[in-house]
């Protein structure tokens, strides 16, 4: 009964370990996908200025990876440590 009860617990959390890693990687293309189109929004209105907001975007973007990748990361360890 017991270990039937533990099985089940580190199952739900392998479970929760991997539905979190796929809303972390949903959720980081959704912000890089609107982060880009109000940068070519943005360079549409004002093509002079397209240096400064490609640099920001990028740096934004990458932002937006690492949080994702720690995201990812901190779910395998979930998914792998016991």
């Amino acid at each position: 009964m017991i270990l039937a009860q533990a099985a089940a617990g580190a199952g739900i959390a392998k479970l929760g370990a991997c539905i979190g890693a796929g809303i972390a990687a949903i959720a980081a293309g959704i912000g890089i996908g609107k982060i880009g189109g109000s940068a070519m929004e943005s360079i549409a209105r004002q093509p002079e200025s397209t240096g400064d907001i490609r640099s920001n975007m990028i740096v934004i973007a990458a932002l937006i990876e690492g949080v994702s990748l720690i995201a990812l990361i901190v779910c395998l360890l979930a998914l792998f440590v016991n």
